[in-house]
């Protein structure tokens, strides 16, 4: 929690004012037991007169009043400090996420990093809130009216002081058992999260195969868990209010021991044992305060360790400051090696090609043949274990990722548009892109029709991850979306698979033709989509097992010859 602190320094004012209200709050409470004490042992036993105590009553309602504003002072103040923190605080994880390698977002997985965004910064955001409010005035009650009971009887104090300091060992053990147990109920709420996400995302496949009911039982038996987890952890924390209690009214019962002895021996006043009877009162309140306190605090402490597990992780991908150029083709892949999480094969083994600037590449190989993995490496998405892959003279470990991305236009397997509208997702390339150069570069991706089709043109909305587009659809705007960047470097990585041949055969003419003249890199299972490819590169199990045009490749390489003859067997060809 400490390594947190720091997002609460643009929010310093409201974190002293907080407190300080509250601390002023609990000082006119304090004041109460001894106008009390005084309105009976003036007021009424000495027979002063009801003017006496009129007067104590309305000093007893302005010490309210005051201690009201006082009180919505500091929950005004100590609301804005959380939210704030939590506003820095959820900005700061969510840039430190976007800096992650894609290897890194692999592990800690979507369902994880969405639970540290939200459910783990709303815990914190609450720790804060009561601790700003409650961690000062709680204390501060309990031992002023500790002090208050010793000037009004030592006898009596030494009740406060003994009682103070059992209630202390429950709260703090109960406390120290609490923070692991909460920690990893946290955790499998994660795996909770994860079976959900995955259901909703696969809704339709798990019909397709009559699963539904499977996967019923599955969450089932982690909600399950997930609850065991829970009721556990709260049946510990839930022993901090009957402890407390039985620990104060034992307390209360030899304070009223004790001071009906000491009124019997003229030492005390009814009026000074009706003031001890509400100073362990209030401390009976405020450490039911505090224990609830304690208990949200718990919370935060296991899920500020979950978050500052995240912001202490630094990118693994590998940043040199070396300028050193390098001769050859635009592109290099030199003896290149990459392996995922230590695994006893590498995705990637020994690939060594080059490609010259302009040059058209296709990629071709089975599943898993590590195809995605290669064109991943160009804009430094992955960190090669060994060898090197050079751009333009410089390794891509030299490059700013920055720099080097802004040269690259990539389109992914899976085609994601954002909510907004169809202009605003294509101005994610270019900020400063004209609808006229939207337009062209929609009509190079062959999705001019999408287009007409929509009532509103380029102010048509778009759902979240495109859902009122048909995949083909998606496609062909993500492709769009690329060429309004007008990148050095174009990676289309199997970006046609829902599209039909004759437009699939019209986008990669209008690709031959850009008149910036891109290096392009076509990931297909397709050969009818890289047979123009200046260079193909055939992969079979991380390795590169054929290079060359589409003539030479059907001369030379087996796998190629065989996925060839595959397709067109099945078109009839």
């Amino acid at each position: 929690m400490g390594k947190l602190l720091k997002y609460i320094k643009n929010y310093k004012i409201q974190s002293v004012l907080a407190p300080l209200f509250k601390l002023l709050e609990a000082c006119f409470e304090l004041f109460v037991p001894i106008i009390v004490a005084a309105i009976i042992d003036n007021g009424v036993k000495e027979g002063v007169g009801a003017e006496y105590i009129i007067v104590a009553c309305v000093i007893l309602v302005a010490l309210g009043l005051v201690g009201l504003v006082a009180a919505v002072a500091a929950q005004y103040f100590a609301a804005c400090a959380a939210v704030g923190f939590a506003k820095e605080l959820r900005h700061d994880l969510f840039r430190k996420m976007q800096s992650l390698s894609y290897s890194q977002i692999d592990s800690l997985g979507t369902p994880r990093m969405i639970t540290r965004m939200t459910s783990d910064v709303n815990q914190i955001q609450s720790g804060v809130n009561l601790v700003l409010r409650l961690f000062m005035r709680s204390p501060f009650i309990v031992f002023g009216a500790m002090i208050m009971a010793f000037v009004i009887d030592i006898y009596a104090g030494t009740v406060f002081a003994v009682s103070i300091a059992v209630l202390c060992a429950i709260v703090f053990t109960i406390m120290l058992v609490s923070i692991p147990l909460y920690k990893k109920s946290q955790s499998k709420l994660d795996k909770v999260t994860t079976a959900t996400r995955e259901t909703l995302t696969g809704a339709r496949v798990l019909r397709a195969f009559c699963k539904e009911e499977d996967e019923v039982e599955e969450f089932d038996r982690k909600n399950v868990d997930l609850k065991k987890s829970q009721l556990f952890v709260g049946r510990i924390s839930a022993l901090m209010n009957p402890l407390t209690y039985a620990v104060i009214n034992v307390a209360i019962i030899v304070l009223l021991y004790v001071g009906a002895i000491r009124v019997e021996e003229s030492i005390l006043t009814q009026g000074m044992v009706v003031a001890l009877y509400n100073y362990m009162s209030q401390i009976l309140i405020e450490l039911i305060k505090l224990a609830n306190l304690i208990i949200t605090v718990t919370k935060s402490f296991a899920s500020a360790g979950r978050i500052a597990e995240i912001l202490g992780m630094q990118s693994s991908l590998v940043v040199r400051n070396s300028k050193e150029k390098i001769d050859g083709d635009y592109i290099q892949f030199n003896n290149v090696c990459v392996n995922y999480g230590n695994a006893s094969m590498n995705a990637l083994d020994d690939i060594t090609f080059s490609v010259a600037k302009g040059q058209t590449v296709g990629i071709i190989g089975g599943t898993g043949a590590g195809k995605t993995t290669l064109v991943n490496l160009i804009p430094h998405f992955y960190d090669a274990v060994s060898g090197e892959v050079i751009i333009d003279g410089e390794n891509v470990n030299a490059i700013g990722d920055e720099s080097l991305r802004s040269r690259c236009g990539v389109v992914p397997q899976h085609a994601v548009l954002f909510k907004g509208t169809i202009r605003e997702n294509m101005k994610w390339g270019n900020e400063i892109a004209t609808d006229e150069e939207i337009m062209e570069a929609i009509e190079k991706a062959q999705a001019a029709d999408v287009i007409s089709s929509k009532e509103n043109g380029l102010d048509e909305v778009v759902e979240q991850d495109g859902r009122n587009f048909s995949g083909g659809q998606r496609q062909r705007l993500t492709i769009a979306r690329a060429l309004v960047k007008k990148p050095e470097i174009l990676i289309l990585d199997d970006s046609a698979s829902a599209l039909d041949y004759a437009t699939d055969a019209n986008l990669r003419s209008a690709l031959k033709h850009l008149d910036y003249d891109p290096t392009v890199f076509i990931v297909s299972q397709r050969t009818s989509s890289i047979r123009h490819a200046d260079k193909i590169v055939v992969l079979d199990a991380g390795k590169i097992v054929g290079i060359g045009t589409h003539d030479e490749l059907l001369n030379k390489c087996e796998l190629y010859r065989e996925i060839h003859y595959s397709q067109y067997a099945k078109e009839g060809a």
